[in-house]
This record gives structure tokens, sequence and C-alpha cells, in this order.
């Protein structure tokens, strides 16, 4: 651990020369947190305040996000909405004619699909490498709870949303809408889809981002959704869902805060949905109830705090890593 301390490294920004839209952060609790982080596996780290880097390390070096690419897909839906191709209260079966055949998959909203509210069966084998068609497939899967009153989290509403996406766009495919609306204007390029055999993505797996290319996200987050959202469209990635308050379109939120249940999130998520419990959901009761993060397996992590205005990417080597005590270093408390 005292070798990855001694990575970590100051940039030669001085803290007092930070602009005035937040506080300084206390630079001994950012390194606090980076060091807790590194001694729970943790491979790269990154603090961005102000726009200015506070701390990193190996932050130039691409990993897996895992789930963290789900926000990428939640960012491109709202992109949708506001170039008038989609609502995202609209009826799913609007698009997708089969879904009238059946009286609650004809209820589902596109928002419930980005939310994992739909009640739809997750699927999890779309994760595989060779599934068949993904997108079929998942149109095909049985509704097992009632629209809006579960949180099922799993692969196949995201292919739901890409086949409906695919519809919208009538022959520009979904990546390519993606890449042109949200990555490039992000700097980012081309990432790694596992498309299958029919050539369509994973929505909720598979890129490989740095640190650095990872906090673009946070940036966007930061400035309410610039350059790719109109003003006040990202707020609908805080909302939460009847069927989860902490989860929208990809991103957690700590509204719960400073009340709520701290626990760990990703093991919550392996027993079937029908054993999870989401009620009062917190990432840390002791951080900023503005709070928004990304989530991905392995305990990859993206944190943005508009309040601090301040971004912080980990990522992780799967070693256990707890958000709770992990927030309550950067934060000081």
């Amino acid at each position: 651990m005292e070798k990855m301390r001694n990575a970590f490294f100051l940039t030669p920004v001085l803290f007092a020369a930070l602009t005035a839209s937040a506080a300084p952060v206390n630079p001994a609790a950012i390194r606090a947190a980076a060091a807790y982080s590194a001694g729970q596996g943790g491979t790269s780290f990154l603090a961005i305040q102000n726009g200015q880097t506070i701390l990193e390390q190996s932050a130039n070096e691409p990993h897996k996000i895992y789930s963290g690419v789900k926000a990428f897909w939640g960012l491109t839906a709202l992109a949708a909405v506001d170039d008038g191709l989609l609502s995202l209260d609209e009826r799913v079966a609007e698009t997708i004619p089969a879904w009238s055949a059946d009286p609650r998959k004809a209820r589902v909203t596109i928002r419930q699909l980005l939310d994992f509210s739909s009640g739809l069966e997750p699927v999890f084998y779309l994760h595989n490498n060779d599934p068949g068609d993904r997108d079929s497939l998942a149109i095909r899967a049985p509704v097992v709870a009632n629209p809006g009153s579960a949180f099922i989290y799993g692969p196949s509403s995201l292919q739901v949303f890409h086949a409906v996406l695919k519809e919208k766009l009538k022959g520009e495919s979904p990546t390519h809408y993606l890449e042109r609306r949200v990555l490039h204007r992000l700097g980012l390029g081309s990432q790694r889809y596992l498309t299958d055999r029919a050539g369509n993505p994973l929505l909720a797996a598979g890129w490989l981002l740095s640190a650095r290319q990872w906090a673009k996200l946070g940036e966007v987050a930061l400035a309410g959704g610039a350059p790719v959202l109109t003003p006040g469209s990202i707020a609908q990635s805080w909302r939460g869902s009847g069927a989860n308050r902490a989860f929208s379109l990809g991103w957690w939120n700590n509204k719960a805060a400073p009340g709520g249940r701290e626990f760990d999130i990703e093991s919550m998520l392996v027993p079937k949905w029908q054993r999870q419990t989401w009620g009062g959901t917190v990432l840390c009761r002791n951080a900023p109830s503005d709070l928004v993060a990304c989530i991905g397996s392995g305990y990859q992590r993206l944190y943005v705090i508009p309040s601090m205005n301040l971004v912080v990417v980990r990522h992780g080597s799967g070693t256990r890593f707890s958000d709770a005590q992990f927030l309550r270093l950067l934060v000081g408390k």
C-alpha cells in the first residue's frame, strides 16, 4: 500500500488559486480518500475541482467500467428527447407494436426501461459474447412484475431501448447517434460495443475508459448537461423512480442523505430482484445530498458533487470497497 500511496501526486495547481465557484477541497481529505481507494484495490484515481486536477494516479490508463456505460446511454436518450425524437414518458408499444398485445408490456414507458422499473425479466445471458440477436430476445422477454413496481437491474430493458431508438432514428444506427450526438462533444470516440451477430451493441457494459475519459461525463453533469443537452435536461437523471428513488438513467443519487440506509450496492444486486430492497438507499449519509454516481462492477466509480464542483473517478480491481467510507474521507467527515 505504501508503494501505491507514493504513486499519487499533487499537481502544481495551488488550492488557493481555485476558482470561486466552490470552496477549495481539503487536500488532506483528498489524499486520505485516495489512500483508502488504493488500499482497497484501487488501480487509478482522479480528482478534479473547478476544472483543475487536484490529485491523480494512473489517470490515463483505460479500464473496464462495466455498468458505468449505462449513464452514457441515458445521456443519449436525453439528447434524443432534446432532438424531438422521443419522449421518456411515451409507451414503448408505440414503437414496438408487438408489445401492444401484452397488457403489461403495453403500459411500459421508455423512462421505465431506462430506470429498470419496466418489470421486464433481466435476461442476464444477454451479457454473453454470442447470445443471438439481443434486441429480439429482449423484446420477447416476459414481464415479471407490474411496470413501475419493481427495480429489476439487467440488460434486457436497455436492449429494448436500443430497438426503440433504432426505429426512431430511421436509418442512422444508435451507436452512430451516440457518437455524433454525445461522445464527439465530449472529445471521445468509438467504443468497445460488443456487438452480437445481428450487429446490436451491448448497452449494459463493455467500454474501457481511462479515469480522465470517464471524468468527462462528470464534467457534463456539473455543467448542467452542456455541451450535450439543453439546460435542465440532465436533471431527469437525478429524479429516481417509485421502484428505486436512488436510481435514474444510469446514475445513483444521494438524495436520502443525511438519512437513509448505507449498504454495498453491488452486493445488493447479486440476489434475485425479489430479494433486493432499495428503500432509503443512500451512498453516504455524511456526503452532500446532491452527490450522484455511476457504479460499475468491481467497484468502478464516477462521483460528482455539484455543491463542491467536484468530480472524482476511481477504478477498482474487485477488492471490497465502501462507498460510504470513501466518501466520508473525501468530504472530511
